[in-house]
């Protein structure tokens, strides 16, 4: 069993993240980098959970083995012979050989941090670019990513700082990689205190408020008249960009050099928008011959900008209202039949997903 629990674990670990990529994905419409990195993102995370126990178990081993082995020493006479301990180290199944486990997370370190300070960030921004080109969406990327390597590139120039200044240390590569680790390290723990001071008190606040009866029900009523509030202003949103598109798409007509970059924030747009502002064929101008003002490409980069963030907006809405009805109509089923005397609970509106066969099995509407 040496090396098998890792190796085991390893593509256990590879096809749960698959798995779950595929679950909340969708491999037809995103593009092939972009599910390889996020499948390496998330199995990089998966793993250090699920490989982490069997490295505090081998490092138990190991200290075990060292404690007996450097046992002290009994003198007899002129012999001098070691004391036999009387604490037995048990080898555990999932022990790992000496020298893999170093290797292992050098490489999940750094690749993890290559993935967060580098790949996903710039991807993020390439994605959100309202550019035309690929020269043009890796420029917006840099330069929307500026802020963020600059926190980095602070925390680091103040550790570089402290380092040059105090002579008690002598600057060499080896240390400047240490003070990058320890500058992404801060970064991460600063983030994590932030995020985990918010779940360490809310999480279990609302499992204990949950209890309470109707508590989640009106609180799933606030929540729904928040959320309608943002609905509607993404909905607002999204139909004030898409009638400048409109006009845009009126004003450049198809002879025009930009007329390319107009068909592009088309294919952006909702597929009731484009249906609306179809093209038709035979409006055809010669606009050098015209003395209208057209757009600017540098405007029509900002308006691709503004699409692709409003139409994100308005989906993201979209699925968030259907989550939260779905669950305040199963919070309403589940006041209504507490005071029911049939034992069966019974359901205002199914759902619209198929509801897995496991689950119905020992999730009966029976009481």
């Amino acid at each position: 069993m040496s090396g098998a629990a890792l190796g085991l674990e390893i593509v256990f670990v590879f096809f749960l993240a698959l798995f779950l990529l595929h679950r909340y994905g969708d491999f037809k419409k995103q593009h092939r980098l972009v599910i390889i990195a996020t499948l390496l993102a998330w199995y990089l995370c998966f793993l250090i959970v699920f490989i982490l126990p069997l490295d505090v178990s081998t490092t138990i081993y190991n200290r075990c083995k060292l404690a007996v082995n450097s046992s002290p020493a009994e003198s007899n006479g002129s012999y001098v012979t070691l004391a036999p301990s009387k604490q037995k180290c048990f080898k555990p199944w999932s022990y790992i050989p000496n020298g893999i486990m170093p290797i292992f997370w050098r490489v999940v370190y750094w690749t993890s941090q290559f993935l967060t300070w580098i790949l996903l960030p710039f991807m993020q921004s390439y994605a959100r670019s309202g550019g035309f080109s690929i020269t043009g969406k890796i420029k917006t990327a840099l330069i929307e990513n500026a802020i963020y390597y600059g926190t980095y590139l602070l925390i680091f120039g103040a550790f570089l700082i402290y380092v040059a200044v105090n002579p008690n240390f002598n600057l060499q590569w080896n240390q400047l990689q240490t003070i990058g680790i320890a500058a992404a390290n801060t970064w991460g723990l600063f983030l994590l205190v932030l995020l985990l001071g918010y779940g360490l008190v809310e999480i279990p606040r609302s499992h204990w408020n949950g209890a309470k009866r109707g508590y989640l029900l009106m609180k799933t009523y606030f929540k729904a008249a928040k959320l309608m509030t943002e609905k509607a202003d993404a909905e607002e949103n999204l139909e004030d960009i898409m009638e400048e598109v409109r006009k845009v798409s009126e004003s450049i007509k198809y002879n025009h050099p930009l007329r390319k970059c107009v068909d592009t924030i088309l294919k952006k747009c909702p597929a009731e928008y484009q249906e609306r502002m179809g093209r038709n064929m035979d409006d055809y101008e010669d606009f050098d011959e015209r003395q209208n003002s057209y757009p600017t490409e540098k405007s029509l980069v900002k308006l691709h900008k503004q699409v692709i963030y409003s139409v994100q907006r308005h989906r993201r809405t979209q699925v968030q209202w259907q989550i939260l009805l779905e669950q305040a109509f199963y919070l309403e089923d589940v006041a209504k039949n507490e005071t029911s005397a049939t034992r069966q609970f019974v359901h205002t509106f199914h759902s619209q997903e198929p509801e897995n066969k496991i689950i119905q099995y020992f999730y009966t509407p029976t009481v």
